[in-house]
C-alpha cells in the first residue's frame, strides 16, 4: 500500500505565486494547501498538519515572522520544517528567519529544481 503524498502549505498572498507552486508541488507527488495570509496560516497549519511550510515574509494579517514565531509555538506544529520564500535581501533576512526557527531561506524567484531540492532535504527524501 503507498503512503499517503506528503502534504506542503504554502502560505503568500500572490495568488499567481500561489497557482505556480501548486501546479509544481503536485507535479512532484506532494500535496498543496495554501493560505493567504498570516490568520488564515495559523488556522490551516493547524487544521492540516502540514508535513512542510513554505512562507513568505510580507503578508497581510500579521508578517512572516510573526507567523513564524506563532507556527513554532505551537506544539503540533513546533517541529515542522519551514522554508522562507522571499524577495526581501538574504543579506538581511536569511540569518533573522533562522534564528526565528526557520529551516532553510530561498529568494524569490526561486529556481524549481533548488526549491525541490530543498524540499527533499529537510523531509528527508533523497
Amino acid at each position: 500500500m503507498s503512503q499517503p503524498a506528503r502534504k506542503i502549505l504554502v502560505i503568500d498572498d500572490d495568488q499567481d505565486l500561489l497557482k505556480a507552486l501548486g501546479t509544481r508541488l503536485r507535479a512532484e507527488g506532494f500535496a498543496f494547501v495554501m493560505a493567504r495570509d498570516g490568520v488564515m496560516a495559523v488556522a490551516a497549519a493547524r487544521r492540516e498538519q502540514p508535513d512542510l511550510i513554505i512562507l513568505d515574509l510580507g503578508l497581510p494579517g500579521g508578517d512572516g515572522y510573526q507567523v513564524l514565531e506563532r507556527l513554532k509555538s505551537i506544539r503540533t506544529t513546533a517541529t515542522t520544517p519551514v522554508i522562507v520564500l522571499s524577495a526581501k535581501d538574504p543579506a538581511v533576512h536569511d540569518e533573522r528567519s533562522r534564528a526565528a526557527g526557520a529551516d532553510a531561506f530561498l529568494q524569490k524567484p526561486a529556481e524549481n529544481a533548488a526549491l525541490m531540492a530543498e524540499i527533499r532535504r529537510l523531509l528527508g527524501e533523497s
